[in-house]
This record gives structure tokens, C-alpha cells and sequence, in this order.
């Protein structure tokens, strides 16, 4: 009896934490070298606690994160050294998990609280609407409370109407094991999209606060921690490194950072490091700093690829004694919230797969051209409006994954296209005009930058991942290629298999697992489709202009270049009653792509 309990469970967890979720694919794997001081760091998860469910590469879920921690603690435990937690921001916005319910993250919140966190802080996505920003300050903060740092975001107390700090400024502490004193700040790029309700103050004004100063001039310090949702190599980082290194030339400081959805290192000097651990949950950064308190401390560092293939290796663990009761217990509910939420109701079957950067745009592979020239002119139309041709335009960035090849769910819908942003329109705008605005978005970015309120043009009009490259083609990885359950799996010799090949400041052998490189695409910042219902338009007809209303600032300040007049606050109005992007796709699935 013992014995088949043993071998249902092995067979049970091999199969990935969520029940629809393919299994791992064995493949070589580089090992983590481990400090007297080690770091497991999150971000970008962007609602992705089920894990990837088409993706073996990326198939274990949060409940197997929170076991994947505590086993590493064990180890560290049993060395005597220390294991931290980190988490840099944009937790929501992007999966049914947290998008699909009412009121949003109604599952989400409690799910993500089950992991303990040692140091949290606030992205970009949490302060865009009141409610999330409120969510941070009544939710995130209290589970994380003594944890959750916000060195520069103030915000309203809904109780009192008063400008509070969301968090503490930082932190200072001891850790258990090796008695490591640290000063941890928690930051955010300098975003000013933000809801009125919050203030993000920028770094460079934060550093010379009294504050800041009395906790850089701390003598009884051994390391500063910096969390953050801002790249690693960015401006704002650069101002905190500076900043401190101008009190503290020779005091070890370690930054963790998110926001461009990529991996990615970079070294500031000799004794400082930042590490940023990709999005979606499809990474884990590891990282370890040996001989913290020596004139020579090690630093090194790993991206996990997310499946139960790697994080059974860097444990030592097999599927019977990885899993913790409160791993297996997140998992069911994870599972039950899926299925509360009816996330795998399918619209449709896509016929194959259409990616956003791994094939080049425009092509038959592209979602984008997809979008462009289908689901466009298939379902973008005003019944008040239907007799008046329009081109819209929408940002890049706007759809967020790839579609794979089988069912189109409730899940996806939210996956591609998570934002309540709506469409605006302005009527009468001659058709060459229009498609000049596009021009412009696309081919002057460096007038637009110039022109647009600082720093306005931090957030990019394509997909995030896109701002870290240069170049048309990149032999790098956004997304990995293996990814329905019909695929064969091999159970044999690991073999090398396509999947993330980074490249960064410490060389090209981050990547805990061994991959071979797939193609990166540059996509433009925006496209344009031409509805015109069956009729000819020449480009002297009046069109009405559309565009999805986060790009309103852009579409403002490009159609002043093109030399449109228009007051967009005045004359612009919104478009098919207020419909989404995701639910012009569940329209367009649903009538043409039927399940055999």
C-alpha cells in the first residue's frame, strides 16, 4: 500500500501543479551557486499563479513556488546561511486569475499572500485605477505588513483624506542565520500615469530627502538591498547607486528590479549588482552573495526556468518529497478559483499558433497582422457610425501574449488583453491625415520623446520586453516554443530544447536551463486597420479616426505634427458604447475559429 501511495503521488505531481498543465520537458540544467546570503526574486507575475498552462517550460504554479521556497530554506537552513524572498510589482493585469473576477483580484490577493515575501513593492499596474492603488494600500500592504516598501508613492487614506505613505520608506534588519544587517529601500520608476490618487514622487527628489540620507549615512550596515519596479539599467537606479556610493564608496549594494519583462544583470561596480527576473512567472532569479562583510564579496546569479523539472533539480527533490502541505494546498486554490472563475469556457480553437515577436510583423504568423487584417475590419464598427469608414489605431503593446494552437478560453481573452481601456474616436479626419498619425507614431519616435512631458515616454507603445533591444532581429527569447499537450514528450537523455538565451553583464550562462536561441522581431509601436464596410475610401474621405484611449497623449501630440487640429478633450468621444479589446476578440473567435 505504501508503496502505490509513493508512485500516485509521483505520477500526480509530475504531471505539473495545475491538472491541464503539460508536463516538463527534461533538459541540461546549470546549477545555482549558493552564498552565505541567497535571493529568490519575482516579478512582473502580472496574475500568472496558475503558471503557464501551454508552456512546459513555465508549467508549475505558485503553490509550487511557495514549496520550491520552503525546501530552499531548508538548504540554506542546513548550511547555515540565509534565504530571501523578493518581489518588484506589477502583480495584476494580464490573467483571468486576477482580471475575470468581480471586483478584480478577488482571488488573487489571497492567493498571492500565501507566499511569505521578505521584501514587496508596487508596480506600475497597481496605481493605473483607484481601486487597485486602494487594493495596495488595504490588501497587499497588511498581508505583507513590516515587508512592503514604497520609498516614493504617497497615497490618499480613503478613511481620513489625508496623503500618507503607502508603505514605509525602508527598512533595516538582521538576517537569522548569518547576521547580515541590511538597509532595504523600495522604489518605482518615476510613472505619472498614475491614478490622482497617488503620487509618485521621482527618485531623483526622493534621494535628497532628510530620510534617505540619515539611512545611507547608517554605519551599522553590511548591505543595501534596492527593490524596485525600474530596470536595472535605467537612470533611476543609476541616481540610487550614485547617491549612496557618494556616502558609502565601498558598502556592498544589491538592486532587483522588473518593469521591462525581460532577464537581465548589470553591474555598477566591483560591489554592486542589479538582477531582473523576466515576467509571468515564466522565471525565478536566483542570486547569492558570498563573504558579504570582505573586500571581495561573490555575487552570481540564475534565471529558473518556472517547471517542476528545474525546481525538483535545484532542490535535490523527486515529485514525492518536493511538494509541502501548504504548497499542495495553494495549488487546489488555485484550481478552484480557475474554475469559480470558469476560465477554461472555450470561444473557439485557434488553428495554429501567432506570435507577437517571434515572427516578423507583418506575416501570416503574426498576431499583429492577425488583428490588422481579420479581427479589425471583422468587428470594429459603431452601429451609430456604421455608414462612416475609420482607421484605427492601436499601440502594440496593447496585446500582451502569443496565441498557441487549440482552445481560445476565457482565460485567453485576458491573457492577450487584459486592460479596460475602450475606444475613442474623432469624426471627420481626412484618410491621409490619419494614416500620417501612424506614420508618426511609428517612424519619429525621437520627436516624440522630446516632445512629450517627462517622463511620459517611459512607457513604451509596444510591448514592454521591446524598450531593453536594438536591432530588427535578435537571436534572443521572449516566449518558449514548446507549448500544447500534443507535442511528444521525452522521458530519456535531456535534450537542448528553444527557450531563453540571455546574454548580460556577468556573460551568457545565466540560464539554469540550456537552450537553443529562437528569433526576436521588432514590432512597430502601433498598427493601423482600415474598416471601411465594403466600400472605396480615398485618402481625401473623412474617416473617423479610432484608437484605443490609453494612447490618447500620443495620438494627440502626433496629430499636432501632422498638422491636424483637434482638441481631443473636446471633440473625441467614445466608440461602440464603451467595448474592449478583449471582447472584440471573444466575438471574432467565436464566429470564425470552431472547435473540431
Amino acid at each position: 500500500m505504501k508503496s502505490q501511495l509513493i508512485t500516485l503521488l509521483s505520477a500526480t505531481a509530475a504531471w505539473a501543479a495545475q491538472p491541464s498543465a503539460p508536463p516538463p520537458i527534461p533538459a541540461p540544467i546549470r546549477d545555482l551557486v549558493w552564498g552565505k546570503l541567497n535571493f529568490l526574486h519575482t516579478t512582473d507575475t502580472h496574475g500568472w499563479l496558475a503558471g503557464h498552462l501551454q508552456e512546459p517550460s513555465y508549467g508549475a504554479d505558485w503553490g509550487d513556488y511557495i514549496s520550491f521556497a520552503q525546501r530552499m530554506r531548508e538548504k540554506a537552513e542546513a548550511e547555515g546561511a540565509d534565504l530571501l524572498l523578493i518581489d518588484t510589482g506589477d502583480r495584476i493585469d494580464g490573467n483571468g486569475l486576477y482580471d475575470a473576477s468581480d471586483p478584480k483580484g478577488q482571488y488573487l490577493y489571497e492567493l498571492f499572500k500565501q507566499q511569505h515575501i521578505d521584501l514587496i513593492c508596487s508596480g506600475n499596474h497597481e496605481l493605473y485605477k483607484q481601486n487597485s492603488s486602494e487594493s495596495e494600500l488595504n490588501i497587499t500592504v497588511p498581508n505583507f505588513k513590516g515587508n512592503y516598501l514604497a520609498s516614493n508613492i504617497d497615497i490618499i487614506d480613503p478613511k481620513t483624506g489625508d496623503w500618507i505613505p503607502l508603505a514605509p520608506r525602508y527598512k533595516k534588519f538582521t538576517t537569522k542565520n548569518q547576521g547580515i544587517r541590511i538597509i532595504a529601500f523600495g522604489f518605482l520608476f518615476d510613472f505619472t500615469r498614475n491614478f490622482n490618487n497617488t503620487i509618485v514622487q521621482p527618485v531623483e527628489e526622493t534621494v535628497k530627502e532628510q530620510w534617505f540620507q540619515e539611512a545611507i549615512r547608517d554605519d551599522d550596515v553590511d548591505l543595501f538591498v534596492v527593490i524596485g519596479h525600474v530596470p536595472v539599467q535605467s537612470k533611476e537606479f543609476e541616481v540610487i547607486f550614485r547617491e549612496i556610493r557618494s556616502v558609502r564608496w565601498d558598502t556592498p549594494i544589491q538592486f532587483f528590479g522588473g518593469h521591462q519583462h525581460i532577464r537581465d544583470y548589470a553591474k555598477y561596480d566591483a560591489k554592486a549588482y542589479g538582477l531582473a527576473s523576466g515576467r509571468f512567472l515564466e522565471t525565478v532569479g536566483f542570486l547569492s552573495i558570498d563573504d558579504v562583510r570582505s573586500s571581495s564579496p561573490q555575487f552570481n546569479r540564475r534565471y529558473i526556468d518556472f517547471n517542476l523539472f528545474s525546481l525538483y533539480h535545484h532542490t535535490g527533490l523527486n515529485a514525492s518529497i518536493f511538494p509541502t502541505k501548504h504548497g499542495k494546498e495553494t495549488t487546489r486554490l488555485i484550481e478552484q478559483a480557475r474554475k469559480a472563475l470558469d476560465l477554461d469556457h472555450t470561444y473557439g480553437c485557434a488553428p495554429k499558433d501567432l506570435w507577437l515577436n517571434r515572427a516578423p510583423y507583418p506575416s501570416e504568423d503574426s498576431v499583429y497582422t492577425w488583428l490588422e487584417e481579420q479581427v479589425f475590419p471583422d468587428t470594429l464598427r459603431d452601429e451609430q457610425r456604421k455608414d462612416t469608414p475609420a482607421l484605427a489605431i492601436i499601440n502594440t503593446g496593447a496585446i500582451r501574449f502569443d496565441i498557441f494552437k487549440g482552445p481560445f478560453t476565457r482565460d485567453t481573452t485576458y491573457i492577450m488583453s487584459p486592460f479596460t481601456n475602450r475606444f475613442k474616436y474623432v469624426p471627420g479626419v481626412p484618410l491621409a491625415t490619419a494614416k500620417q498619425l501612424v506614420e508618426v507614431l511609428n517612424k519619429q519616435p525621437q520627436v516624440m520623446a522630446e516632445s512629450l512631458p517627462r517622463p511620459l515616454n517611459y512607457i513604451s507603445l509596444a510591448p514592454p520586453q521591446q524598450m531593453a533591444y536594438k536591432g530588427d532581429v535578435i537571436v534572443e527569447t521572449m516566449t518558449n516554443p514548446q507549448h500544447h499537450s500534443g507535442q511528444k514528450v521525452l522521458q530519456d537523455e535531456p535534450r537542448i530544447i528553444p527557450g531563453y538565451t540571455t546574454v548580460d553583464a556577468a556573460g551568457d550562462d545565466g540560464d539554469d536551463t540550456i537552450h537553443s536561441p529562437i528569433s526576436f522581431y521588432r514590432v512597430p509601436n502601433c498598427l493601423q486597420s482600415l474598416v471601411n464596410h465594403g466600400q472605396q475610401v480615398s485618402d481625401s474621405d473623412p474617416v473617423d479616426l479610432v484608437y484605443n484611449e490609453f494612447i490618447e497623449p500620443y495620438v494627440a501630440l502626433a496629430a499636432k505634427f501632422s498638422g491636424l487640429d483637434v482638441d481631443f478633450e473636446k471633440e473625441s468621444d467614445i466608440y461602440m458604447n464603451g467595448t474592449m479589446m478583449n471582447e472584440l476578440l471573444v466575438s471574432w473567435v467565436t464566429e470564425h475559429w470552431k472547435c473540431e
